[in-house]
């Protein structure tokens, strides 16, 4: 008996969502992830890896054929997939910093691209004083993390 298509795609959902997030946001068994990153840096990989968003396009793809095996349905189940898992991400992170500060460029326009936060910028519940502390990661990006 096979599994129906719904319970298939919430099954590859979740899977797509825990292997970016166990990439992008975990140490890993005795730091092996975090060595990882640190060993990738500032490489298209090493990037990724600083990224949910990009690297959940990379987790999605083997298991859109879980879902689909006709080719276009694979296509959209992909980005299905990816998308579900970045909505999971956002759903379920609490204490970062959120990037949407518009800011100066040097022409003098406001640029609302995504930035890197400095420590007590633009902290999620409003309190500059929340944020413990801003830490590098391995590829360059920066995360604060707020007191529970």
């Amino acid at each position: 008996m096979s599994m129906p298509m719904d319970l298939r795609f919430a099954c590859a959902l979740l899977a797509t969502w825990r292997l970016t997030h166990f990439l992008t946001a975990q140490d890993g068994p005795a730091d092996v992830v975090v060595r990882v990153r640190a060993f990738m840096g500032t490489s298209v990989v090493g990037r990724a890896m600083d990224c949910f968003y990009c690297l959940s396009i990379w987790m999605a793809a083997p298991l859109a054929p879980f879902v689909s095996s006709d080719p276009l349905e694979w296509i959209v189940a992909w980005l299905a997939l990816s998308g579900g898992a970045c909505l999971l991400e956002r759903a379920t992170t609490r204490g970062i910093v959120q990037h949407t500060t518009a800011r100066l460029t040097r022409e003098g326009d406001l640029d609302e691209l995504l930035w890197s936060a400095t420590p007590g910028a633009g902290v999620v519940d409003g309190s500059a004083a929340a944020a413990q502390s801003v830490a590098p990661r391995a590829g360059g990006a920066h995360i604060a993390r707020l007191s529970r």
